[in-house]
């Protein structure tokens, strides 16, 4: 088996890309009082449609190509990322996927986000790091969150501990869901979405060799909850993915026919409304909503496909406003 790449090795470049263009991308670089790299995409700053691209394929580890697209395929909105990846394990759930919860402080002055980039391959907090055998204890760690605040210095160090890194060598990117860079980057994880289901369905990931998707952008909104629904309900109403796998045709079919948000308990209605009922708690919410709207399996083996779900053009437009 060839060497695993490094993921935080090979984002440096987008990240320096990112860092020297920040002005014409409508971001704001400063350091934190403990030395950290902080790059505003947001918060105080307007940042833009191609920040969020950018943003993206950092939060890929540098292992898939994002784009931005005009499709005919979602009614009224036209404008669409896209996201492919050859690498699709390491790059989606090594590096995408939000899996590290961070917390600091109490009460009104407590901050709370879920860590998501290539940084947390150094940090090994997650059992999922285990199980995949990968780690990527690099010189140079990017993270990116999706908040609306500055971390705490004292969150910040406490994060290069875990790495093992001094803190002008991590780079932290800051995405407001509310903003169109936050927007994008949350809409291009349709493919991860896909991934971590398979995961959850117990498919075997070594099996997933390929993979591409993609979803309508959404409309910004200033209000956090509408924000945060209309981002999901993209992927959940009108996210597209097709995968390649290997194996049996009966697993492909199963996978196809499981994979789609249709299938979850709480489908039916936007996010913000689910989110809204379960009394804003995360974990009251079926986890296996968290899914494209339609899926494609192709079995390489045989090379035939399988087909699940299919876009929801109300329930999208209920959503966006439309």
């Amino acid at each position: 088996m060839s060497k695993l790449p490094s993921i935080n090795e090979l984002t440096a470049p987008l990240i320096d890309h990112l860092i020297t263009y920040a002005d014409a991308l409508r971001c704001e670089v400063t350091a934190d009082a403990s030395g950290v790299i902080i790059v505003d995409a947001g918060i105080n700053c307007e940042g833009g449609l191609e920040a969020g691209r950018l943003i993206s394929e950092i939060c890929l580890g540098g292992l898939g190509i994002v784009e931005l697209t005009h499709t005919n395929h979602v009614e009224n909105w036209p404008l669409s990322v896209y996201v492919h990846t050859s690498n699709p394990v390491l790059a989606c759930l090594c590096s995408q996927y939000a899996g590290w919860q961070l917390s600091h402080g109490e009460g009104k002055d407590a901050f709370f986000a879920l860590g998501s980039g290539p940084g947390r391959a150094a940090a090994l907090r997650e059992p999922l790091f285990k199980e995949l055998a990968y780690e990527d204890k690099a010189e140079e760690v990017c993270f990116v969150m999706e908040v609306d605040k500055m971390p705490p210095t004292e969150l910040l160090q406490s994060m290069c501990e875990t790495c093992g890194v001094e803190p002008e060598n991590m780079t932290v990117i800051l995405t407001p869901t509310s903003k169109l860079a936050g927007a994008v980057q949350v809409v291009a994880r349709v493919l991860e979405t896909a991934l971590h289901k398979s995961h959850e369905l117990k498919f075997p990931l070594e099996r997933i060799i390929d993979g591409a998707g993609s979803a309508p952008i959404c409309p910004p909104t200033p209000d956090f909850i509408q924000a945060m629904g209309r981002t999901n309900d993209a992927i959940l109403f009108a996210g597209r993915v097709q995968l390649y796998v290997t194996g049996p045709d009966d697993d492909a079919r199963e996978l196809a026919k499981n994979l789609p948000s249709s299938t979850s308990k709480d489908y039916g209605k936007p996010f913000a409304q689910v989110f809204t009922d379960a009394n804003y708690d995360f974990y009251k919410i079926d986890q296996m909503l968290f899914s494209p709207a339609q899926v494609s399996v192709t079995a390489v083996d045989s090379g035939n496909t399988y087909f699940g779900g299919a876009v929801d053009m109300k329930l999208l437009s209920q959503s966006f406003g439309g």
